[in-house]
């Protein structure tokens, strides 16, 4: 018997208001005697409060000491839930875990691992397959697709389910200096490369040799991956006419004297030194920028590229971290309401205010925060749902080789075709 959420005291009226509330929110988990009809007895045992133990497993950052929330903002998250749940009695354990480390932390030992926990969903086929993420159903189902847009509950969708609750997006975007460039200049990176910003600068820095930035210009030539990013069987079209054209509009830039690879932060130091008009990042790393730039501190969507006379949006990866459930829990009741309450408007709104962290509820006010402004422009407008299938483990080594290749000069107009069509049978390499 798994100790990790196990229910001390069993009461027929917890569990009454329990299935009420949470109903059918988790399928396919481990069976818990929690619901058992058996569990009976007179009037005073049924108004008998139901005591449990819940491991919660978050990043670090969040059981940090901060400005109102001397021990953190999840131990307070998780102790306002407790308080507006008279019906449980919650014993919380915690541990540390980053969004990107629970693939590995979590299958380490699924029996053993947190009951609640914090991921990044590219990590859903890996922690689905170790059955260590429960499918959600009921009204978490809905309240995740009826709360979110469609991008950010398709980032939690796996095999047509739903594995978490999504609280903030994951992707990436465009930071200038409002001195270099006007609001019409950063539309499109080839106005923002015709620009002469002088001796010494540098136009546009971008990380060419990074595998998660490389598809923003197949996107922007108009290629697909598999379909929407849904759909294994439809493969990868980086090698047609399109995307052959976009790996030579690569090896241009990565030419262009005004063009810097940002490797390591380089470009957030040229930023500091004001030889930089644009790169493009996230918004974890919007307070040094911000920092540096001081009010001509600029953030929006990434560019148009216009590839072979045909204009196109770049689009980076979309994604999303997100609260997910262990099957293996004891007590899902609990658990699931708890997910769905971390990745709900409340706390969402204490993370923005505390971490800046970027909300996916539109009811949370960002007010003029141009930082938040450009992520969701950049996930609404801008993006592709970084595909959430096994198959997209065989993309990252291809393309990060394809991007170190360009800026090794190893990629050329000759040869441009070749490499591409290697590039896309590698992407393709799991067999499809």
């Amino acid at each position: 018997m798994r100790r990790k959420c196990k229910m001390k005291k069993k009461r027929v009226l917890a569990l009454i208001m329990a299935a009420l509330m949470t109903g059918g929110l988790m399928t396919g988990c481990g069976s818990s005697d929690s619901g058992s009809a058996d569990n009976s007895g007179d009037a005073a045992e049924q108004e008998e409060v139901q005591e449990v133990s819940l491991t919660v497993w978050g990043p670090q950052e969040d059981q940090a000491a901060l400005e109102g929330y001397d021990e953190g903002i999840l131990k307070s998250m998780c102790e306002a839930f407790d308080e507006a749940h008279p019906e449980w009695e919650i014993n919380f354990e915690y541990g540390v875990c980053g969004e990107g480390d629970a693939r590995d932390q979590v299958t380490k030992d699924v029996e053993q691992a947190g009951d609640v926990y914090f991921y990044a969903n590219d990590q859903i086929p890996t922690l689905v397959d170790a059955g260590a993420l429960a499918k959600l159903g009921g009204d978490t189902e809905t309240w995740v697709k009826e709360n979110n847009d469609e991008t950010m509950v398709q980032s939690v969708t796996y095999n047509d389910g739903i594995y978490g609750v999504p609280f903030t997006s994951n992707t990436w975007f465009m930071y200038y200096d409002k001195s270099k460039f006007s609001e019409d200049d950063v539309k499109s990176l080839d106005t923002m490369m015709e620009k002469d910003l002088g001796d010494g600068v540098y136009n546009f820095g971008f990380p060419m040799t990074d595998s998660w930035y490389v598809e923003a210009f197949y996107f922007g030539a108009g290629c697909t991956l598999f379909g929407d990013g849904t759909d294994p069987s439809a493969g990868c079209d980086f090698d047609s006419e399109a995307g052959i054209a976009a790996t030579q509009y690569m090896v241009d830039l990565a030419a262009n004297p005004k063009f810097t690879n940002n490797q390591d932060g380089s470009c957030l130091a040229l930023f500091q030194e004001g030889k930089l008009g644009a790169f493009c990042s996230g918004s974890w790393d919007a307070a040094a920028i911000r920092e540096a730039l001081g009010d001509n501190f600029g953030a929006v969507k990434l560019p148009t590229v216009n590839i072979n006379g045909t204009e196109g949006q770049m689009k980076s990866f979309a994604g999303s971290k997100a609260i997910g459930v262990n099957p293996n829990c004891e007590n899902p009741e609990v658990a699931v309401a708890l997910a769905q309450y971390l990745g709900g408007e409340e706390c969402q709104q204490i993370r923005y205010e505390t971490r800046g962290i970027i909300p996916t509820l539109s009811t949370i006010e960002v007010g003029d925060d141009e930082v938040a402004k450009a992520q969701m422009d950049e996930i609404s407008e801008a993006s592709f749902l970084q595909p959430v299938l096994s198959e997209m483990n065989a993309y990252w080594t291809p393309a990060e080789t394809m991007g170190k290749e360009i800026i090794q000069g190893d990629v050329t107009a000759d040869n441009a075709a070749e490499k591409t069509k290697a590039m896309t049978e590698g992407i393709l390499s799991s067999g499809l």
